[in-house]
């Protein structure tokens, strides 16, 4: 940055060979972690320790990365905040990742617990938050935990809301999905206006990640294709139940975030949801004599909602865009630049680290410099709180510069396992 020049937001100055160079601070809005399983247990309350220990004695990890001697990336912090400065980030929004007590998986992806089985899921996922708190103060102003509730009793999750805003978790609220089979209320249902308003209330952002609203389908291979067909899009109900649910008329301080589910799919499903909400508002104005047989569908859904979708999508929602990919950064205009969040999914395979920078270059090469800084840092900070003038400090010494990702990348990193350098790729609907 030239002397006497503005800095913009989401840009920080650094010091290269003696000469200052501008560099973005870079927070990824996807990240997750969790404790170790058996380092759940101080933060649960006493009345399950008995229990806990004879469930932690017999379970059995089913997953091979939180196996691995690389599994610590979830909990140590000092090994992560190096990782992570390596890569060129200074915040992350923290999903959550490890098996919380008395889960049978990560809790992103379980099913909802029967009745028999809430009062012990509830206290373990209460553990978890209580930890995150810990977790994210251990490294102050550089994580933002994004705590978990249960929709199986609204006045529980009302006061954890509330619980969790108090300890410092300004990642938001982890919404559940209501997968067929669930035995829940849809989304859409007035039985969650309580957690709206709660949410509305604290300023707490509601984020709806990829994978856990999908139904279980086994394990076959046609199950696992069949899973990533339709994962987003059970992914994507959240939005449109919000929406037509007038859940953002009676709360309009409430904000939704979409995260892990691409982004190239936004434009194409607004313009969708924009058409039947016109059509059926349409149709319902026409009863009687000259009216339509959609006349039903549409009763009372204009007064219910308010906004029309694309209206609420504007003023309402954002997108955690892990790995955008570059026909998605094509379309950052009809989505919104102001609404995109850059992640790396750190620590998943399917995570741009320790290939950030090159992920970052694959998909913002050439675009203008504040449009980069907006996707990678800016707005998440808007959203979940972060001090970008107390970032830009780390990102001075660690961010990747300006000229950095002004260069395009000619050559995919041997060991990147990402699908940000896939080849190809293309819109779709979900």
């Amino acid at each position: 940055m030239t002397e006497g020049a503005a800095e913009e937001p989401g840009t920080a100055e650094g010091a290269a060979e003696g000469t200052a160079e501008e560099r973005y601070t870079v927070i990824s809005a996807d990240c997750h972690a969790g404790a170790d399983l058996l380092d759940y247990k101080p933060y649960l309350a006493s009345a399950h320790h008995d229990a806990f220990d004879a469930w932690a004695a017999t379970y059995v990890n089913p997953y091979e990365d939180l196996l691995a001697d690389t599994a610590d990336r979830n909990w140590n912090s000092d090994r992560r905040l190096a990782d992570l400065e390596r890569d060129g980030i200074v915040g992350e929004v923290v999903f959550p990742n490890t098996i919380p007590p008395f889960f049978p998986s990560a809790s992103l992806m379980a099913p909802a617990p029967t009745r028999a089985e809430f009062e012990q899921r509830w206290a373990g996922l209460r553990a978890h938050n209580r930890w995150l708190a810990d977790f994210c103060a251990a490294a102050p102003g550089r994580r933002a935990g994004v705590f978990q509730i249960l929709l199986n009793d609204v006045d529980e999750a009302v006061k954890e809301i509330h619980r969790a805003a108090d300890a410092g978790l300004n990642g938001g609220l982890l919404l559940p999905g209501t997968p067929p089979g669930s035995g829940l209320a849809e989304l859409y249902s007035a039985t969650y206006d309580p957690i709206w308003a709660a949410c509305a209330e604290r300023g707490v952002p509601v984020n709806h990640h990829a994978g856990s609203a999908s139904p279980p389908l086994g394990e076959e291979p046609a199950a696992r294709a069949v899973f990533m067909v339709e994962t987003t899009w059970f992914s994507h109900r959240a939005l449109w139940h919000l929406v037509f649910g007038g859940a953002f008329r009676r709360h309009p301080e409430l904000r939704l975030v979409l995260t892990e589910q691409g982004s190239g799919w936004i434009p194409g499903v607004l313009d969708m949801l924009d058409y039947y909400h016109g059509r059926l508002v349409a149709a319902a104005s026409k009863t009687g004599a000259g009216g339509t047989a959609e006349s039903k569908f549409g009763a009372g859904l204009a007064d219910a909602m308010g906004k029309g979708p694309s209206e609420v999508w504007r003023d309402n929602c954002f997108v955690g865009a892990s790995f955008m990919r570059p026909h998605e950064a094509r379309m950052r205009d009809r989505i919104g630049i102001d609404k995109i969040m850059w992640g790396s999914d750190y620590p998943h395979d399917e995570g741009t680290h320790p290939y950030s920078r090159e992920g970052l270059r694959i998909a913002y090469a050439g675009l203008p410099k504040d449009e980069i800084a907006a996707m990678v840092g800016g707005n998440a900070a808007r959203v979940y709180g972060f001090d970008l003038e107390r970032l830009g400090e780390v990102a001075a010494r660690v961010g990747p510069t300006v000229r950095e990702l002004e260069e395009p990348l000619k050559e995919t990193p041997a060991g990147a396992t990402s699908p940000v350098f896939a080849p190809g790729g293309s819109a779709r609907v979900w």
